[in-house]
């Protein structure tokens, strides 16, 4: 008797047809009715991201998402009303709205008219028409939210965000990236410093506030009272924020990930409060930070010697800062010393010689290596990542 593959039980091609890309999931449907049948199993679809153009009525589309138990969805352009999308999923998990940018407050507020109990995820980056009129209606509507991404929302002001700290307080995740109008006392509300007003998001882990120009360290000192649960904060281009900023968070115990990323007003001094608290960062990044030298190494050596992952970009950093840190970073993994134009090949054979945890190093713009220095690196037993961009052999070394 002949086989074929269509002779399996159909929970044996379901199996089968998870492992396929999202595209292949819909060919195999179109084959015959049995790899139809099988899929539509809800396991071929377990964790699946929708992504729709919303131009036109379509009867079947959510039906069809909702056989295949789809709970994610990404509007990659919106000509409907949004609450068509949630009339049509109404146990929806994920909404992606990022960049659509003929959202507006009113076709926001026509989608969320009851609870949405459901809904975990939300992102409305670079939906630039939101304001805190909309942060109202998902503080009210949607109190399970744990992710909320409102990077480049430009009108969101520290009222809106008095009302994420009074209706979210399952949120674990908050991205408010280039949100320019929020300052000190909306971090206070997050915190939990106005309780008269608004309870907080005390169960927040992770934090962004990259490229917000109007906080300073009154924001870090509420952070540091009233989020004792959060494990990443992105603090990159914050150019109000100072050394004085880095003692409220150098008791941060469960701080894991910390961005420090072109804060023009960070030093030494900075990265010494950081090293002589309680911390037990694994990831650090204080690329373009122009005070940090070779004196941070030290301290970083002294107090963060637990560091998986460093990230040094175009920071006034030489060899002897290297030596005074090598010895003691048995944990490192990933190294980005890029544009530090004063390491030489003395610093790659030191940490050739001592990081041999190392999978991954970044010595983009390093015009001072040569050869002898790369042959070193490369020998490093765990290496998976080496990037060499702008860095070029002499004549002397090609001839050889």
């Amino acid at each position: 008797m002949e086989t074929h593959i269509s002779c399996l039980f159909p929970e044996i091609l379901a199996i089968i047809f998870s492992y396929l890309d999202v595209k292949d999931k819909g060919r195999v449907a179109q084959v015959c009715a049995a790899w139809r049948d099988a899929s539509y199993h809800k396991s071929v679809w377990r964790g699946v991201e929708a992504k729709l153009h919303l131009r036109r009525a379509n009867p079947s589309l959510f039906p069809s998402l909702l056989t295949r138990g789809i709970k994610k969805v990404q509007i990659l352009s919106l000509r409907r009303s949004l609450s068509y999308v949630i009339q049509g999923m109404p146990h929806i998990e994920s909404l992606n709205l990022c960049g659509c940018f003929n959202l507006t407050d009113n076709g926001l507020g026509h989608a969320f008219v009851q609870d949405i109990s459901s809904l975990r995820v939300l992102n409305l980056s670079l939906c630039k028409q939101i304001t805190d009129s909309s942060l109202g209606r998902i503080a009210q509507y949607l109190k399970n939210l744990e992710v909320l991404e409102l990077g480049g929302c430009s009108n969101i002001t520290n009222t809106g965000l008095l009302l994420i700290a009074w209706g979210l307080h399952r949120l674990k995740s908050l991205n408010l990236r280039s949100c320019r109008h929020v300052s000190d006392v909306g971090i206070g509300h997050l915190s939990g410093m106005t309780r008269s007003a608004a309870e907080g998001c005390l169960s927040l882990e992770k934090l962004t506030l990259q490229d917000c120009q109007k906080l300073t360290d009154l924001s870090l000192k509420h952070v540091s009272k009233g989020l004792n649960k959060l494990k990443v904060l992105n603090l990159s281009f914050c150019g109000g924020i100072s050394d004085a900023g880095m003692i409220h968070l150098s008791h941060m115990t469960h701080l894991c990930s910390l961005n420090l990323r072109s804060c023009d007003n960070i030093s030494d001094t900075g990265i010494m409060h950081l090293a002589m608290g309680s911390l037990r960062l694994s990831g650090l990044d204080v690329s373009f930070c122009d005070k940090i030298g070779d004196q941070s190494l030290a301290y970083i050596a002294q107090g963060l010697y637990q560091l998986k992952s460093l990230s040094l970009c175009s920071c006034h950093i030489s060899d002897d800062g290297i030596n005074r840190m090598v010895r003691q970073m048995h944990e490192l993994k990933t190294l980005n010393i890029g544009q530090c134009v004063r390491i030489t090949d003395k610093g790659l054979e030191l940490i050739a010689d001592h990081l041999t945890q190392l999978t991954g190093i970044d010595l983009y713009g390093c015009t001072r290596i040569t050869k002898r220095g790369l042959e070193r690196i490369t020998q490093l037993p765990c290496l998976k990542v080496l990037n060499l961009g702008l860095w070029q052999m002499t004549e002397s070394e090609r001839l050889r």
